[in-house]
């Protein structure tokens, strides 16, 4: 189950962005229209060491690979482009026992889908009328356009799961989206308004997942969660890792203690004054490894709820 909303809306339209490229004789500037502006930043990239040839590479060249959906209308710093880049080719595989799951970062077209997904899990949990989904759709739509922005700061994975065809054997069908989460890496990223008890602000926080109805009980949300940690690692943010968890989620709590995690702290049982429901903030150390193969993804707890209320 998804725990109290976490997000927060502002109108915000997804722009698209073209890079503008001017070179002199010994330097290379990129040249990006800024957000809600028709003024431009320059950046200068000095090649006092390297052509520039080489200067481009690493600059225009990796902002050309972006695909369109990673691109933001902002100015971006040559190592934003870098995480740009580590977020479009982020990919997290795993064979389960009853099909096999694929995680990576959301595409501007997978929006409609993710929100469908999200706001009947809200709806669910907070036991709202079917006629509200509609409303809480156009919310959820608001605030998934707004965080995209927040690229490379803060990111939606997507999970896509292919169930085995029983009869055939080998066959798989394609069950298309399967579970959610959103990693916010440092303060940049940092949701306005988190659920209490706040946890810090620069450091990387795990929300918002939640799994399919019908493919609960699979270790969709396991894997969700370790390949959030995955990618927190790959983007070189500090090692403590935060998340909420309701206090009357038994099976994800149970799951996030066996991952690793602990409480910090918990809610006043003031906040139930405020018609919320007491939440638990818990964290993680992450283990530095050479290689995330070191860890036991699965393990026993595919039986575990794999919807999460973070």
């Amino acid at each position: 189950m998804a725990a109290a909303l976490t997000f927060s809306l502002s109108l915000y339209s997804d722009p698209q962005r073209l890079p503008f490229i001017l070179s002199s004789s010994n330097k290379t500037h990129t040249v990006l229209p800024l957000h809600k502006s028709n003024s431009f930043f320059v950046k200068s990239f000095s090649s006092s060491h390297t052509s520039p040839s080489t200067s481009e590479i690493t600059s225009s060249d990796i902002y050309s690979n972006l695909e369109e959906s990673f691109r933001t209308r902002k100015f971006l710093t040559n190592e934003e482009l870098q995480k740009l880049n580590t977020l479009q080719n982020f990919k997290y595989d795993q064979q389960l026992d009853t099909g096999s799951l694929s995680i990576r970062v959301m595409r501007s077209e997978e929006i409609d889908v993710t929100v469908k997904l999200l706001a009947e899990s809200f709806a669910e949990s907070m036991f709202l009328p079917v006629g509200y989904v509609s409303l809480l759709r156009f919310l959820v739509k608001q605030y998934l356009i707004e965080r995209r922005g927040m690229m490379p700061y803060a990111v939606t994975l997507v999970g896509f799961y292919r169930g085995k065809d029983e009869e055939n054997g080998n066959e798989e069908e394609d069950g298309g989206l399967a579970g959610t989460v959103e990693v916010c890496f440092d303060k940049r990223g940092a949701n306005a308004s988190p659920p209490t008890p706040t946890p810090p602000k620069n450091s990387p926080y795990i929300c918002n997942m939640t799994v399919k109805d019908s493919l609960r009980r699979k270790g969709i949300g396991w894997n969700l969660l370790k390949a959030s940690e995955e990618l927190i690692s790959q983007m070189g943010c500090t090692r403590e890792v935060y998340l909420h968890c309701r206090m009357i989620d038994l099976a994800p709590f149970n799951m996030y203690t066996k991952a690793g995690y602990s409480v910090v702290k918990t809610d006043s049982i003031l906040v139930l004054l405020m018609l919320q429901r007491r939440k638990h903030l818990m964290s993680k150390k992450l283990p530095v490894l050479k290689s995330y193969s070191e860890l036991d993804f699965l393990g026993s707890d595919r039986e575990t709820s794999s919807q999460l209320d973070t």
